[in-house]
């Protein structure tokens, strides 16, 4: 399977959280936005301080975190996605949702039936107002 991860999916499986993804393990190709790098470090980081996280802790999921998106196609953050991403969209998501809905739509015809993964309800709506297959929200 392929599949557009969000940001709010790679952290639950790094992070432990409850309620992973169920197709998590059936993604044969993962890509995202860069924007996934950004997000996941700033959230380990703020948990870092809110959480008083040991450094031990932090390390690991930094180490793992990294290694995850090693198996991750990146998707630059171009002029064609921001400009789509400045766009209206069928449903109200903020601009850091509205870059991974751009970047997928952007990439969905060079990836066979690319599942759109996120936790995050807001963008799985819009995603599916948007004619992807959601999983996840």
């Amino acid at each position: 399977m392929n599949a557009y991860i969000d940001s709010s999916v790679l952290l639950r499986i790094i992070l432990g959280e409850p309620e992973p993804l169920t197709s998590w393990g059936s993604i044969d190709l993962a890509v995202s936005s860069e924007l996934v790098r950004l997000e996941c470090l700033r959230t380990i980081d703020r948990a870092r301080i809110q959480l008083q996280l040991t450094d031990a802790a932090v390390s690991r999921q930094r180490a793992d975190l990294l290694e995850a998106l090693d198996s991750i196609s990146l998707i630059p953050l171009t002029t064609p996605v921001l400009e789509r991403a400045a766009e209206p969209f069928p449903t109200l998501i903020g601009s850091l949702d509205a870059l991974h809905l751009a970047s997928a739509l952007l990439v969905r015809g060079q990836y066979e039936d690319l599942l759109f993964a996120t936790h995050d309800h807001a963008l799985g709506v819009a995603a599916r107002a948007m004619g992807l297959r959601v999983d996840g929200a």
